[in-house]
C-alpha cells in the first residue's frame, strides 16, 4: 500500500472561457506550476476541482490526463466519490487503473443512508479497489460526519488507512490522530497547528495559490523548525480565513489568478467574486 503524507493540491480544474469545456492545455500547465514547487499529492476532481460540476466523463478525462503527466513526479489521489454505490465503483477502478496511488471517497450524500449503509458503502469499493481509500470527511457538504469512532471501526477495514478532515476542528484533528489511522488535516486555517499535532499530510485547496509556501510549512513542521514555520503561517493566516469564509472555490481561483496561476473562473452557477470581496483577498495576499 502507497504511503501517502505531505503537501496534497486538489487542483483547480481550468475551463475555457464559455465554461463548457475543460482546458486541458491550461490544465496540466497548472499542474506543471504546482510540480515545480515539489508538491508532493496531485489530486483531481476533488471539491476545489469542483468535481459536483463536472460529468462523469470529465471526471474520467481528468484522471486519465493526470496521471499520465505526473508520472513520477509526485503522486496521485483520485476523488472517485458518487451517491450511487455502482459509480463510485467504476470511478474508483478506472482510477487505479490509470495511476492514482489512492482514492478519496465521501459518504453517499444527498438523502443518504445510515451509519450502516455508508459503513457498507466504503467497505464495497474498499473491496473492489487496487487502490487504498483515503475517506474523505466533509459534513457540511456530505450531511454526514465520519466521528473518530467510525473512522477507528473503518480502519479494520483492509485498504482503509487514511482520512482527510475537513471539518476545521483542531478538538476533532487531535481525537482522529489518536485513531491510529492516517490523518490529513483539510480545514485550512487549522493547517499549521494540525501539521504541529501529528497529521501526516494536508489536503489543501489554498495550494493552488501558494504552492512554494505551502511545501515550505511542511517542511519546517517535519523538520522540527516550528518557530520558522510559526512566522510563515501567521503570514499566510489572513488568506486562509478569507477563503474558508466566503465562496471557496471562487476564492481560491481569484487568488490564484492574481498570484499569476492561470486557473480563469469557476463553472457556472458559482459567480466571481465581487469587486469589493477580491479587493479585501488581494490585501490578504500582500503579507507573503
Amino acid at each position: 500500500m502507497s504511503d501517502l503524507s505531505g503537501v496534497c493540491v486538489p487542483v483547480c480544474t481550468v475551463f475555457d472561457p464559455s465554461g463548457a469545456s475543460i482546458d486541458e492545455g491550461r490544465y496540466l500547465a497548472h499542474i506543471d506550476r504546482m510540480l515545480d514547487a515539489k508538491v508532493d499529492i496531485i489530486l483531481p476532481c476533488g471539491g476545489t476541482g469542483e468535481f459536483a460540476y463536472l460529468s462523469s466523463d470529465e471526471k474520467k478525462r481528468l484522471i486519465e490526463i493526470t496521471g499520465k503527466h505526473i508520472q513520477g513526479k509526485a503522486k496521485m489521489i483520485a476523488q472517485t466519490s458518487a451517491i450511487y454505490l455502482a459509480d463510485t465503483i467504476n470511478t474508483t477502478q478506472h482510477a487505479a487503473d490509470n495511476g492514482a496511488d489512492a482514492v478519496m471517497v465521501l459518504p453517499p450524500y444527498f438523502e443518504g443512508p445510515d451509519a450502516r449503509g455508508v459503513m457498507s458503502h466504503y467497505e464495497a469499493v474498499a473491496k473492489c479497489s487496487s487502490a487504498p481509500l483515503m475517506v474523505y470527511n466533509i459534513p457540511v457538504h456530505s450531511g454526514f460526519d465520519v466521528t473518530p469512532e467510525m473512522f477507528s471501526a473503518l480502519l479494520d477495514i483492509d485498504g482503509i488507512e487514511y482520512i482527510k478532515d475537513s471539518t476545521g476542528d483542531f478538538i476533532r484533528i487531535q481525537e482522529l490522530i489518536r485513531t491510529g489511522g492516517k490523518v490529513f488535516n483539510g480545514g485550512d486555517p487549522i493547517t499549521y497547528q494540525a501539521l504541529v499535532a501529528g497529521c501526516v499530510g494536508c489536503v489543501w485547496g489554498s495550494v493552488n495559490f501558494i504552492p512554494d509556501e505551502a511545501v515550505a510549512l511542511f517542511q519546517m513542521v517535519s523538520e522540527g523548525d516550528l518557530s520558522a514555520g510559526a512566522a510563515l503561517w501567521e503570514k499566510l493566516i489572513g488568506s486562509q480565513l478569507f477563503v474558508w469564509s466566503h465562496v471557496y472555490n471562487a476564492a481560491v481561483k481569484a487568488a490564484a489568478n492574481h498570484r499569476g496561476f492561470d486557473v480563469g473562473d469557476c463553472r457556472e452557477p458559482v459567480l466571481p467574486m465581487t469587486d469589493a470581496e477580491a479587493a479585501e483577498l488581494f490585501e490578504s495576499l500582500k503579507t507573503f
